[in-house]
C-alpha cells in the first residue's frame, strides 16, 4: 500500500477518534436547554462552527459543517484521485445546497439565521455544484442534473428533484464504493418505502430505475409495505428488521445510523492502510454528526427522558 494511503488512514483514525461518541452525545441530550447543550458542544470538535449558533437549525447546521470540513481534510490526505472515493459519500451536502434553493418546507428560509447561510463549500467533494448553482429555474436545474453524474430526476418539481438526487446518491455510492454498498441499499429501501407507503407517491421513472437496480423490481413494484419488505434482497432487508408498518420507518432510520456506526467502527478496527478503513472513518464521522444533531434537538425540546434517547441511538 502506498505511503499516501498510510497517511490518509492515520489521519482518518485521528479524526474519528476525536468524535464525542455516544457518551458525549448523551451528555448533550441530557441538557434541558439549547444554551446548555451549546455550552457542552463547545468542548467538542463541533464547537468551532457552533460559536455563533443561536437556534436549533443553526446549531445543527454547524454540526454538519464540521462534518464536511473533516471530510474535506480527509480528502486532502488521500492519494491522487482518491477524492473520488469520498465524493458519493458526501453527496448529501450537494443535495442540501440544491434543497436550500427550492421552496421546500423546513428549508433554511424558515430559520432567522438563514440570511447568513451560504451553500456548503464542497471543494474536491463537489459533483456538479458549480453548474447546478448557475441554474435559475427548476427546468434549468433538471437539465443540469441530467447532464451530470446525478442524472435526470424525471421531473422538475422540488420533490422530484430532491428525491431523484437522493436515489442517485444511493446508486452512485453502491457503484463507486463497494464497502458502502450495503448502506446504499438500505438507504434506497428507506427512501422507496417512505415515498411509496407514507407519502403514497409513485417514483419518477429514473428514480424507479435506480431503485430497481439496487433493490430489485419485485420490491419496488410491491403493492403493500409487507410485500415490499419481504421482496427486498437480504443486503437491504436488514434496515426494516422489526418494522411491520410504514409508521415505524423512523425506527428503521435510526437503525440505519446505528448499523452505519457499527460497520464503520469495525472497518476502522480491522482494516489496513487502504480505502476500506477510510470509508469506515467516514461512516463513524457521519453517524456521530447525526447523533449530535439528534442530541441538540432533544435539548432544545427541554431534554427527553434518557431512556428514550438510549432507545433511539
Amino acid at each position: 500500500m502506498s505511503a499516501g494511503w498510510v497517511a490518509a488512514v492515520v489521519r482518518a483514525r485521528v479524526l474519528a477518534g476525536r468524535c464525542p461518541g455516544r457518551a458525549g452525545a448523551r451528555e448533550i441530550a441530557a441538557s434541558t436547554t439549547l444554551d446548555d447543550a451549546l455550552h457542552r458542544l463547545a468542548g467538542t470538535p463541533y464547537g468551532r462552527y457552533a460559536r455563533t449558533a443561536a437556534t436549533l437549525p443553526g446549531a445543527q447546521r454547524s454540526v454538519t459543517a464540521t462534518l464536511l470540513w473533516h471530510l474535506r481534510v480527509l480528502a486532502g490526505w488521500l492519494p491522487r484521485g482518491g477524492a473520488r472515493l469520498l465524493r458519493p459519500l458526501a453527496s448529501g451536502f450537494e443535495i442540501a445546497n440544491v434543497a436550500s434553493r427550492l421552496p421546500v418546507r423546513g428549508g433554511p428560509g424558515t430559520d432567522p439565521e438563514a440570511a447568513a447561510w451560504q451553500p456548503y463549500r464542497l471543494g474536491a467533494l463537489e459533483t456538479a455544484w458549480r453548474s447546478l448553482e448557475r441554474a435559475a429555474t427548476p427546468a434549468e436545474l433538471r437539465a443540469a442534473l441530467a447532464a451530470s453524474p446525478w442524472g435526470d430526476p424525471g421531473a422538475e418539481t422540488p420533490w422530484a428533484l430532491i428525491t431523484g438526487m437522493r436515489m442517485a446518491a444511493a446508486r452512485r455510492t453502491a457503484a463507486a464504493v463497494p464497502a458502502a454498498r450495503r448502506w446504499a441499499q438500505g438507504r434506497a429501501a428507506l427512501l422507496t418505502a417512505r415515498e411509496r407507503f407514507v407519502h403514497r407517491r409513485p417514483l419518477p421513472a429514473p428514480v424507479r430505475r435506480d431503485a430497481a437496480a439496487l433493490l430489485g423490481p419485485r420490491a419496488v413494484d410491491a403493492a403493500s409495505f409487507t410485500d415490499f419488505r419481504d421482496g427486498l434482497p437480504s443486503t437491504a432487508r436488514w434496515v426494516l428488521e422489526g418494522v411491520g408498518e410504514p409508521g415505524g420507518l423512523w425506527r428503521a432510520e435510526a437503525h440505519w445510523w446505528r448499523v452505519l456506526h457499527l460497520d464503520g467502527t469495525a472497518m476502522l478496527r480491522t482494516g489496513r492502510h487502504g480505502p476500506r478503513t477510510v470509508v469506515g472513518a467516514v461512516a463513524v464521522l457521519s453517524a456521530d454528526a447525526w447523533r449530535v444533531r439528534a442530541a441538540l434537538e432533544s435539548a432544545a425540546r427541554g431534554g427527553r427522558p434518557l431512556e428514550e434517547w438510549d432507545a433511539l441511538v
